[in-house]
């Protein structure tokens, strides 16, 4: 039978294990996908870890809103995608049920767009929710338009890759930001304008000396934590400060650097709305057809080798995406040095 990770209890990334379970047969309205590679994301470190602010059943709760496979089956009154195309997943609108840390899984079909061409499926599992989420918060929520300065906290992050690339399609100009100064090089390499390194730079003071003393128009973070008001510093006058994530789960300040506009976002806000849908897979289309976009993976794994992937996350040294990629059983994958 086709393997499945689960987790019976929250905790450690080795609370995560494989079992085996039947295949599910698709509902009016669903696909079923055969997955081959998979996006790890924070979204699946909170959840097994129990910080995941929502629900979670358990025991046998699954894992996983990121992946790419072909249709294996479609159900009752399916339109879109046959059986042997290439897919997306967009959403998994309950991933503790149906999550893509798996061989198959069942979604409905308007939660896939095609597999961009010319894109395998190692990076196309490094795609969605990275892009989706940078081009949602900064092109759908704050409206960033060619010359402003979009500053990028968390920049070596997936999401702050994906930024930065999308910032330079758009014309504007990405300052990135890092706590280590180990990465610099690379960061510019991706295309930053600029790096700032907090480990010996003010975020204010630099945003500042890099935009003629303005300071950014957004600033993008996906930190949060006590920090939150002091980053506020770094934007000017009426910018705007939107946040995609919490990398430090302490409480966060709240910012007073009026005047400001303060956004939250959350991928799902749009990767459910099937217009927005359309909208972000055809920037992405556009994007890695002139080269533009260009999903980065840092390292892969084996659906074996999960346990291994969630601590290699767990030490926050990645550079885009952990990917795992799934193969039929009996073809087993060596575990990433």
């Amino acid at each position: 039978m086709p393997r499945v990770v689960v987790f019976d209890r929250t905790g450690a990334p080795d609370v995560l294990h494989i079992v085996d379970q039947p295949v599910t047969e698709p509902a009016a309205g669903e696909v079923r996908i055969r997955i081959e590679a998979i996006g790890v994301n924070r979204l699946d470190q909170m959840m097994r870890a129990g910080s995941y602010p929502g629900p979670v059943r358990l025991p046998h709760a699954r894992l996983g809103c990121e992946g790419t496979g072909v249709v294996d089956a479609v159900g009752p009154g399916v339109e879109g995608p046959g059986v042997g195309d290439a897919v997306v997943i967009t959403a998994v609108p309950e991933m503790d049920l149906n999550g893509t840390y798996a061989e198959y899984t069942t979604v409905p079909a308007a939660s896939v767009v095609p597999r961009p061409a010319g894109l395998d499926a190692t990076g196309a599992a490094a795609l969605w929710v990275a892009y989706s989420t940078a081009y949602g918060a900064l092109v759908e929520k704050a409206g960033m338009r060619p010359g402003d300065h979009v500053l990028i906290t968390a920049a070596s992050s997936s999401v702050g890759l994906a930024a930065l690339q999308i910032a330079h399609q758009i014309g504007a100009v990405p300052l990135a930001v890092t706590r280590h100064t180990a990465k610099k090089e690379g960061l510019l390499a991706a295309g930053a304008a600029a790096v700032i390194v907090t480990d010996h730079e003010d975020v204010a003071e630099a945003a500042r000396r890099h935009t003629g003393g303005a300071g950014a128009d957004i600033i993008l973070d996906s930190v949060m934590g006590p920090g939150l008001a002091d980053l506020a510093k770094a934007a000017r006058a009426g910018g705007t400060l939107v946040t995609v994530g919490w990398l430090d789960p302490r409480p966060a300040s709240f910012p007073m650097s009026w005047p400001l506009t303060v956004l939250g976002y959350a991928s799902f806000e749009h990767t459910l709305d099937p217009t927005v849908v359309r909208r972000i897979a055809a920037f992405l289309n556009a994007g890695l057809r002139t080269g533009a976009l260009r999903p980065t993976v840092d390292r892969e794994f084996g659906l074996d080798d999960i346990v291994e992937a969630h601590r290699y996350l767990e030490q926050g040294h990645q550079a885009g995406k952990i990917v795992v990629t799934v193969r039929p059983r009996g073809v087993r994958r060596a575990s990433a040095p």
